[in-house]
C-alpha cells in the first residue's frame, strides 16, 4: 500500500523555506526603516535659553555663545544624529531633515562669524580670539562629507573651540575673552539675518509661477549691466525643490528663535536704550508662528486662490513679517 506524502506549507505556496524567511526578514527591515524614518524626521523642540551659568551672576555674551553651542550640539545629537552626509538607509532616503539641517547650519555659520569678527573684538584692528580663530572656520566645512574627515568631526571641533571661549569669558581672571554688546555689533548680525530671511521669503514665494519685473538696475540712472537684461523674468521654484526650501526655512526659523532670545539677554541694555525690545519680541513671535506643527503628510503647493493650501506661501508670509521687523530693528539701532 502506498502512502501519499502530505503537502506542506512550502508545497502549497510553491516556494522553498529560505525564500519565505528572506521575505519575512525584508518585511521586518522595511518596518524598522519606516519607523526610524518617522522618528528621525521629527524636528527638535525649542529649548530654553540660559542667561548665565547655573548659580552665577549674568555674564554678557554667555547667552549668545552658549546658545550657539547648544544649537550646534542639537544639530549633531538629535534623533538619528546628523543626516546630511548619511550613505546608509534610512538616512540616505530622507531629505526633509537634511534640508532643515542646512537651514540651522547656515545660521550657526553666520552667528559664529559675527562672534569672531565683531562681538569678541573692541575694534577692527584689535586682535582676534585664538579659540574663535580656530573654531569658526570648522563650521564652514563641507556639510555632506562622509569620511576623511566626516562633517560631524569638524563641527564637534568647532563646538569645543566655542566652549573654551565661553568658559574663559566667564572666568574673571581671564580678561582676554571678551564679548562687546554694542549696537553696531548687533546691527552687523542683523544685516546677515535680513539677507537670509529675504532670500528664503523670495524662494518660498516663487512656488507660484509668475513673471516679475526686472529691478536689478532700479534706483540708479547710471547703473549698467555686462549684458542686456530682459524686462520680465519668469520665476518658479521647481516642484522637486518646494519641500526642500520649506524645511530649510523651518531650520532657519528654529535656529533664529534661539539666537534672538539670547540677544534679548546679552543686548538688553542696548535694546532698552533704543526702546527696541518690542521689535525683538515681534521677530520671535513671527518665527515661532512659522514653527507650528505641520498637519499635512506632504507640503501642499496650491496655486493662487485655489482649493488647496500653499504651505510655502504661508511660511513666506511669516518670514517676510519677521524680516520687516528685523529691518525696523536695524533702523532703531541706527538712530543716535
Amino acid at each position: 500500500m502506498m502512502f501519499k506524502r502530505k503537502k506542506t506549507a512550502d508545497d502549497m505556496l510553491g516556494r522553498p523555506l529560505w525564500q519565505k524567511i528572506t521575505g519575512v526578514v525584508l518585511a521586518i527591515l522595511l518596518v524598522i526603516n519606516l519607523g526610524l524614518s518617522w522618528y528621525w524626521s521629527r524636528m527638535p523642540d525649542v529649548f530654553w535659553v540660559d542667561e548665565s551659568p547655573t548659580g552665577t551672576n549674568p555674564v554678557i555674551g554667555y547667552a549668545t555663545t552658549d546658545t550657539l553651542i547648544r544649537v550646534a550640539e542639537t544639530l549633531l545629537n538629535k534623533p538619528g544624529g546628523y543626516l546630511s552626509n548619511d550613505l546608509m538607509p534610512p538616512g540616505v532616503f530622507l531629505d526633509n531633515i537634511p534640508n532643515w539641517e542646512i537651514g540651522v547650519l547656515q545660521q550657526v555659520r553666520d552667528l559664529a562669524r559675527v562672534i569672531r569678527n565683531d562681538y569678541s573684538r573692541s575694534q577692527s584692528q584689535s586682535s582676534e580670539d585664538p579659540d574663535l580663530a580656530f573654531a569658526e572656520p570648522k563650521f564652514f566645512f563641507d556639510h555632506d562629507s562622509w569620511i576623511l574627515p566626516p562633517s560631524e568631526s569638524e563641527y564637534r571641533d568647532a563646538i569645543q573651540g566655542f566652549t573654551r571661549y565661553r568658559d574663559r569669558m566667564t572666568t574673571a581672571a581671564d580678561a582676554d575673552a571678551q564679548f562687546f554688546a554694542r549696537a553696531d555689533n548687533l546691527r552687523e548680525w542683523l544685516s546677515q539675518v535680513e539677507k537670509r530671511l529675504g532670500s528664503l521669503s523670495r524662494r518660498l514665494g516663487d512656488s507660484v509661477a509668475i513673471d516679475v519685473i526686472n529691478t536689478d538696475l532700479a534706483g540708479d540712472r547710471a547703473a549698467e549691466a555686462s549684458s542686456q537684461l530682459p524686462d520680465r523674468v519668469p520665476v518658479r521654484t521647481s516642484w522637486f525643490e518646494i519641500d526642500d526650501v520649506f524645511f530649510e526655512a523651518r531650520g532657519t526659523a528654529w535656529a533664529l528663535v534661539h539666537f534672538f532670545r539670547a540677544a534679548q539677554f546679552d543686548f538688553s541694555q542696548v535694546l532698552a536704550d533704543k526702546n527696541a525690545d518690542a521689535s525683538v519680541r515681534q521677530i520671535i513671535r513671527e518665527l515661532e508662528a512659522s514653527l507650528e506643527p505641520l498637519r499635512s503628510p506632504v507640503i501642499m503647493n496650491g496655486g493662487g486662490y485655489g482649493l488647496f493650501a500653499n504651505h510655502s506661501l504661508v511660511m513666506a508670509n511669516y518670514l517676510a513679517r519677521a524680516n520687516a521687523a528685523v529691518i525696523n530693528l536695524r533702523e532703531l539701532l541706527d538712530q543716535g
